[in-house]
């Protein structure tokens, strides 16, 4: 695959945590203005302007991109974000309790995007890929990047974790989650080797999270691409900003379900016809312990669930969330879209089953489901049988903070 250095905008050092913002998609209006309100040089004044504007103008609207704009360039201008002198690579390390992970900064080609040599397993939504490729064609940039995964390849590994312990970082903060954030710049030489080794030992690499930035990025190239009479392939628009990781170092916690009600059962019949589709046992491990398992949580008790997928089944037929939602959601619960239905809501796994009690005990659900993660191998494989998964199948943790690298076009 493609894979190379580019010559974009990144925070002067005095003003990188100032700068770095969560991702755009993991907080609502409300939760971005309270992130960033009294913080001028967040990023989220560029990723979510509307927190800029009044309440009463819709997030979409016309005005939103200027605003976006205009606060895109206002930040060049207070020199919060500064031009690099030369085109580079990065690595980037997060750090969350024992965990730590570290990937490589740099831009993918749009045509690996079109020819799945970056795959994907996720459908957008329409509204929200219309927003980002408002944004990106608006900023000339891409301004959040594409989180990436792919097979590890020692030879990188080596050249990363060599450079990473002899050479002291250029930014290296904690951000107010507890997430420490470190990152590298490569000089030419390792950079050159690295993109070497992308094109011969990495046939291929994975979406894991960013599919509406990804799909973003591809659509503004194409209309780029369409509107400029003597394109010649060498234009920067044919590239997008990606950190990628080897998949041994990700950590992917579940994606939980909470139902608003027992379609018209009570707690009793209902977990009587639980029983009939899944072996069921009251227990005390409110996390399941392996595939095959669930811990269901129902009138202020937790159930584990247990079941055996068809040996013959495809790796997507194979998921727990697929099976929960084939064998219990649908048939029992009447949720037949998960993507539409208006009465499940999906818990990311860093919440906890803390948050699972609280949902059901307070009322406003009647059970929920903790689930046990889908694997990065799991991951790779439905992408590459060309699959989709279940909406809100995997939460990826430590989230990649926004703003520390911005690819410019």
């Amino acid at each position: 695959m493609r894979f190379r250095s580019f010559q974009g905008l990144v925070p002067a050092p005095e003003h990188a945590a100032d700068v770095a913002a969560v991702p755009y998609d993991v907080v609502n209006r409300e939760e971005s203005y309270a992130l960033a309100h009294d913080k001028p040089l967040n990023l989220l004044h560029v990723d979510r302007a509307e927190i800029d504007l009044p309440l009463e103008v819709d997030p979409y609207s016309p005005e939103v991109y200027v605003k976006a704009r205009e606060n895109f360039e206002g930040l060049q201008a207070k020199g919060a974000l500064v031009r690099e002198v030369a085109p580079s690579l990065y690595l980037y390390r997060q750090t969350i309790g024992e965990h730590s992970q570290t990937g490589l900064v740099g831009v993918c080609h749009t045509e690996d995007y079109e020819n799945d040599v970056i795959k994907k397993h996720e459908k957008t939504r329409q509204d929200k890929e219309d927003d980002r490729t408002r944004l990106v064609d608006t900023l000339s940039a891409n301004t959040g990047p594409i989180f990436l995964t792919y097979r590890g390849v020692p030879a990188i590994d080596l050249i990363v974790n060599d450079f990473r312990l002899n050479n002291e970082p250029v930014h290296d903060f904690t951000a107010p989650d507890g997430v420490r954030h470190q990152v590298w710049r490569l000089p030419a030489g390792p950079s050159a080797d690295i993109e070497q080794l992308f094109s011969h030992q990495v046939p291929a690499a994975y979406v894991a999270d960013g599919h509406h930035r990804a799909a973003s990025a591809f659509r503004v190239s194409k209309q780029r691409k369409a509107s400029n009479p003597e394109h010649n392939g060498t234009e920067e628009y044919n590239w997008f900003l990606c950190v990628l990781f080897p998949g041994n170092e990700l950590n992917i916690l579940p994606y939980n379900r909470a139902v608003k009600d027992l379609n018209g059962r009570d707690e009793a019949s209902f977990l009587a016809e639980v029983g009939k589709i899944f072996k069921v046992t009251p227990t005390e491990e409110k996390t399941p312990t392996a595939p095959g398992k669930a811990s269901m949580y129902l009138g202020g008790k937790w159930y584990g669930l247990e079941w055996k997928a068809e040996e013959d089944a495809s790796p997507i037929d194979q998921l727990d969330v697929s099976i929960l939602q084939d064998r219990l959601l649908k048939p029992l619960l009447g949720i037949d879209d998960p993507r539409t239905s208006k009465r499940i809501d999906f818990i990311g796994g860093i919440r906890g089953t803390a948050e699972l009690e609280k949902l059901v005990d307070g009322g406003d659900h009647a059970v929920a489901f903790s689930m046990y993660p889908v694997t990065v191998d799991q991951l790779m494989a439905i992408s590459d049988a060309t699959q989709i998964m279940p909406p809100k199948s995997t939460w990826f943790e430590p989230k990649l903070r926004s703003g520390l690298f911005i690819h410019t076009f």
